[in-house]
This record gives structure tokens, C-alpha cells and sequence, in this order.
């Protein structure tokens, strides 16, 4: 696959997309116009005002948790396996990504404050993450305190948010995440009394 590199002079010639819609792109996915063009948006959803929202049932947030859940996991999965077939970079120090198979040379990078506008970004592989970022959020489980303490940092789960979100409206996360919220993990450090002794347990 060939690319030109784009130069720092030339990073305004060129429009900038969501980096799963350019992979989608190069998968030649029939995307439309109006899809790419940011003021055909719903500005009122963009809000937080959905039409609607508040006449829901719990069973429609419930289907729609399930919905959006099966899409969470279709859309990593299928830039997995798009990220195996077409190259992308991300920056090591800023996080931005450009699909192709080598880095632009736009002087855009923040890595250090006195010369965020001029510096150069250090491109290394993408990976799901990057594109998808799972967005980690803690997870109160029913052996956890009401409100989660530093102490306890070590030890609660944690969950992507758009699953913890799903997980509230009635949509059962996956058993592979398990591990990740710690269901049956300890809330905090606890002693043991063994034969008079005490100690604390780290996990």
C-alpha cells in the first residue's frame, strides 16, 4: 500500500475523519457524504436532548442496552480485524492516530509544552485501543463501601463505561470482563487471625 507522507506545510490540504471511518474507508466501505459531514449532526442529541429519551420503558432501555452492547463488541472486533489488514499509527506521546502506513509529518505534537507547536510525533503500531478506547471506569460491586475510598483503589473493578452504562439499564456484560470487574474480589485490605497472628491480606 502507497502513501505519500504529508508534509507539516500541507497538514491544511487535507480533511481530517474518525479514524475507524478512514479504515472503513480503505475496506472500501460505502461511506456517504452526509455521513462525514459534521454539520449534518443532531446537534440536540449532541446535547444530551434525545427526542424521547424520557418516555422510554425499562424494557426499550433494556433492548437498547442489549443493541448497544452487540454493538460495543462488533465494532472492536471488526477494527481488530481491520488493523490486520491496514496499517495505522498512533503517536506515542499524544495519542493521535493517522491511518496509513506511515505517520504525517505535521509538527502537531503536545509532548512537551514549550514546543507543543512544533513538534514532531513519534509514530509507532496501532492497536484496537487506540481507535476504541474502552474508556475504564470503576464498577461499584455489592461488597464495596457506598462511596469507593482511595485505600481501596487496588481492589474495586472496573469496567469500559459504554458496558457500565449498559450493565445499568439491564443488559448482562459479558463473562469475559469478569476478571476485569473483580466480582468476587475483596473490597479492602482485611486481617486474618491465624494461631494468634495477624496479617493482612493483599488480595
Amino acid at each position: 500500500m502507497f502513501q505519500s507522507v504529508i508534509r507539516h506545510d500541507e497538514r491544511f490540504d487535507f480533511d481530517r475523519i474518525p479514524a475507524v471511518v478512514e479504515l472503513c474507508w480503505q475496506a472500501r466501505d460505502d461511506l456517504h457524504e452526509e455521513n462525514l459531514n459534521s454539520s449534518s449532526w443532531n446537534l440536540e442529541a449532541a446535547n444530551g436532548s434525545v427526542p424521547g429519551a424520557k418516555s422510554l420503558s425499562p424494557n426499550n432501555l433494556t433492548s437498547i442496552a442489549n443493541k448497544t452492547l452487540t454493538a460495543w463488541e462488533t465494532l472492536r472486533s471488526g477494527v481488530e480485524k481491520l488493523l490486520l489488514v491496514y496499517p495505522v499509527k498512533v503517536c506515542k506521546y499524544c495519542s493521535k492516530v493517522h491511518a496509513g502506513p506511515s505517520g504525517h509529518k505535521a509538527r502537531l505534537c503536545g509532548v512537551f509544552k514549550y514546543e507543543s507547536w512544533k513538534s514532531a510525533h513519534f509514530w509507532m503500531k496501532a492497536n484496537v485501543d487506540n481507535l476504541v478506547p474502552p474508556k475504564i471506569v470503576w464498577r461499584r460491586r455489592p461488597q464495596d463501601p457506598p462511596v469507593l475510598l482511595n485505600e481501596g483503589r487496588g481492589f474495586y473493578g472496573g469496567v469500559p463505561a459504554v458496558l457500565d452504562q449498559c450493565s445499568k439499564a439491564g443488559a448482562v456484560v459479558p463473562a469475559k470482563y469478569n476478571c476485569m470487574m473483580k466480582v468476587q474480589g475483596l473490597s479492602g485490605q482485611v486481617n486474618n487471625n491465624f494461631f494468634g497472628i495477624t496479617r493482612e491480606s493483599n488480595y
